[in-house]
């Protein structure tokens, strides 16, 4: 399919804190790819200077690198939500979720592309479809992750095989219908809201297999917490009016 590289339609919003190790080869990864990706840095008041990285590349690649910088940690959820309603306003057609820690494989943003520009209106990068795969987990992180998309599947009936999933493509019409200030969460039940929401809403979603890999640089932001929010909030959700 040709690409027309005069018209920007696809931009990946990565939400940052303290990843100074990262950043820098993610956005020079992105911008190296066969689609001319724009990215949206969102960046939580990352002490370690994170944002003062990305602007000093926005002086290099001004018309394809924008950073919004909020005061404080103020959640992963919120920091999605902020940057998808900058990507409606500016109009791309499609939007990605994708972390900074290269645990997502930038190479896979066009794969996810494709999925939508050929009729999903979200398309998720998947651990657990088949040919998925995750590498350089322990065995119980590997079963954690595993139990919990079993958790979720049968509490939602979502029929999504990786439901925390984080790497994901949107069509925009997906996020022009979603109440977004509706959604509740902020970590990990975050990312299973929208997937419900946008099934329960009748978007067709498409799983396309990726291989997750843990972060070799900087810290993972991880928590007791986060996890807590996700085992409460899908009980939550399953009986939250949609829209």
């Amino acid at each position: 399919m040709e690409i027309n590289f005069s018209v920007p339609d696809s931009l990946v919003i990565i939400p940052t804190y303290n990843e100074k190790e990262n950043i820098e080869k993610m956005i020079r990864k992105v911008f190296s790819l066969s689609v001319p990706f724009h990215v949206l840095i969102i960046d939580d008041g990352s002490p370690d200077g994170t944002a003062a990285i990305v602007k000093r590349l926005m002086t290099e690649f001004s018309d394809r690198l924008f950073i919004e910088e909020r005061s404080g940690k103020m959640g992963l959820g919120t920091a999605y939500i902020h940057g998808f309603k900058w990507a409606v306003k500016k109009g791309y057609e499609y939007v990605f979720e994708m972390d900074a820690d290269f645990s997502h494989n930038p190479e896979d943003l066009v794969r996810l592309r494709e999925a939508c520009v050929s009729g999903a209106d979200l398309a998720v990068g998947s651990r657990y479809v088949h040919g998925g795969e995750i590498d350089n987990w322990p065995l119980d992180r590997k079963m954690m992750s595993y139990f919990a998309s079993l958790y979720v599947r049968a509490i939602l009936w979502i029929g999504i095989l990786d439901p925390t999933a984080g790497f994901k493509c949107y069509r925009k019409r997906v996020l022009e219908t979603i109440d977004l200030d509706k959604m509740k969460f902020v970590g990990y039940a975050f990312q299973i809201e929208m997937k419900y929401t946008a099934k329960r809403l009748g978007f067709k979603v498409v799983e396309v297999p990726i291989t997750f890999t843990d972060r070799k640089e900087g810290q993972s932001k991880m928590s007791s917490g986060i996890f807590k929010e996700a085992f409460l909030g899908v009980l939550q959700m399953r009986f939250k009016k949609i829209n």
